[in-house]
């Protein structure tokens, strides 16, 4: 919707080919908070430290030119939304959430802070409206129902895009097209390949209307394809699976950070200091998904799990989700149905390491680079089954820091362009680091929009 609007405004005809049939179609943007952030900074803060930010979140993994392109254009990007009649609001401190410093730009009107999903009505569905209505007054228009299936190309270029609608198939002509589909959360196929060996084992946290075809049409027309090994998403109780009262929220991510997640052999699996959407991660990529637990003590129970818009504590056991407590490991241990000793040893070894400021040497190694190790040593103990919640991928289209679709040899696709989720090379790596997905959706539509009115 933004490179079409941008676009628009600077002379072109422009549509938008979606998927979905119904006026409020389902998307992640639509469901969203609205938060605006990059790797959890203000927009408005210097380029210098936003970019420091990009850097340290993904551990030197992002393109330097899409990271630069971010800093450079995420506030323009934000006014230029206000200038479209977008609004933004704050929030009452006591709704933050803990891993965010500032909540100043946040889409209006303020989802409300529950469990499920209610987005209707609300910032991001209420911003899409306003766009497509925009695009309408400038001449532009929305093919809803109809799903591209292949680009265009002649000599090289992209000359427009094959679409099929009410099973019958044509084609747009355009001087440019610009992929914008979200990933492909919703291809089991693709998601059994590069992310998890157990696709039904893992929550869909979002509109799962991610299906891949930007990806496979990119590459059918000779697109660099990054890496697509991982997805932005977070811990949820395992209860999710099955009770639509614990999803989207609340988010167990802060308790792992804190404590430990643990297998059913009460052994450790990655480092916890990562934070939750590494772990998710982590989560999605075992042989057993379903087999993890979040572990922790009564001190981190009344700390980080009250700390988030949608705290567990109370919301998971309000909701309905389980949640195990008890007076020793071992007790605990048998409630999560696994080897108390070999529980007690984990922990054991965990809190020494905490206390002698040796986390590093522990097997697999944990850090504090986002979530500071806290000891699990006051009764009662907590055990929580956990699953991985997935929103969207990471990986995509390879582009330039103009939003043009690259080949193999770095070269752009005349006429190409990729924005959103659907773009590689900025978020994921080793460490999974995340910068925005709707500050990606907003630099780079606009970008894909004014690189596409300069070429005409």
């Amino acid at each position: 919707m933004i490179a079409a609007n941008r676009a628009a405004q600077l002379g072109l005809r422009t549509a938008v080919i979606e998927c979905g049939s119904d006026a409020a179609y389902r998307c992640n943007s639509r469901f969203s908070g609205g938060l605006m952030h990059v790797s959890y900074k203000d927009p408005a803060l210097p380029r210098e430290e936003l970019l420091r930010a990009i850097t340290e979140i993904t551990e030197g993994h992002a393109s330097p030119a899409l990271a630069q392109a971010i800093v450079d254009h995420c506030k323009r990007g934000l006014e230029w939304l206000q200038a479209e009649g977008a609004r933004f609001a704050r929030v009452d401190p006591s709704m933050q959430r803990a891993d965010i410093g500032s909540r100043a730009w946040i889409l209006a009107p303020i989802r409300p802070p529950v469990t499920h999903l209610e987005w209707k009505g609300r910032g991001a569905d209420v911003t899409l409206r306003m766009l497509e209505q925009n695009l309408v007054k400038r001449g532009g228009v929305v093919h809803r129902g109809t799903r591209a299936i292949a680009l265009v190309m002649e000599g090289g270029s992209c000359r427009g895009v094959r679409v099929v609608s009410n099973n019958t198939e044509t084609v747009i002509r355009a001087s440019a097209v610009v992929l914008a589909d979200g990933g492909f959360q919703g291809n089991r196929e693709m998601v059994l390949g590069h992310l998890t060996p157990r696709p039904e084992a893992v929550k869909q946290r979002g509109a799962g209307t991610g299906v891949g075809d930007g990806i496979r049409m990119a590459r059918e027309a000779g697109a660099d394809i990054t890496p697509l090994d991982a997805f932005y998403g977070h811990i949820l109780c395992r209860d999710a699976m099955h009770n639509d009262r614990i999803w989207p929220y609340p988010q167990l991510d802060l308790l792992a950070a804190a404590g430990l997640l643990v297998n059913r052999h009460g052994r450790r699996i990655a480092d916890e200091g990562l934070g939750g959407v590494f772990l998710a991660n982590a989560i999605a990529r075992e042989a057993d998904p379903l087999g993890l637990f979040v572990v922790f003590d009564e001190v981190t129970w009344q700390d980080s799990g009250r700390a988030a818009a949608v705290p567990p504590n109370p919301t998971l056991i309000t909701a309905g989700g389980t949640l195990h407590k008890a007076n020793t490991l071992a007790e605990l241990a048998a409630k999560l149905e696994m080897d108390a000793s070999s529980l007690e040893q984990t922990v054991a070894a965990y809190n020494a390491a905490v206390a002698s400021r040796t986390i590093g040497s522990l097997s697999p190694a944990r850090s504090n680079k986002r979530r500071k190790a806290q000891p699990v040593a006051v009764a009662p103990f907590y055990g929580a089954p956990a699953c991985a919640g997935m929103t969207n991928t990471m990986g995509g289209v390879r582009i330039d820091g103009n939003a043009r679709a690259l080949q193999p040899g770095g070269t752009p696709i005349t006429g190409l362009f990729a924005a959103g989720t659907t773009i590689g090379g900025l978020e994921g790596g080793p460490a999974v680091g995340y910068v925005g997905g709707l500050m990606t959706a907003v630099v780079f539509g606009l970008l894909a929009g004014e690189c596409a009115a300069a070429r005409r």
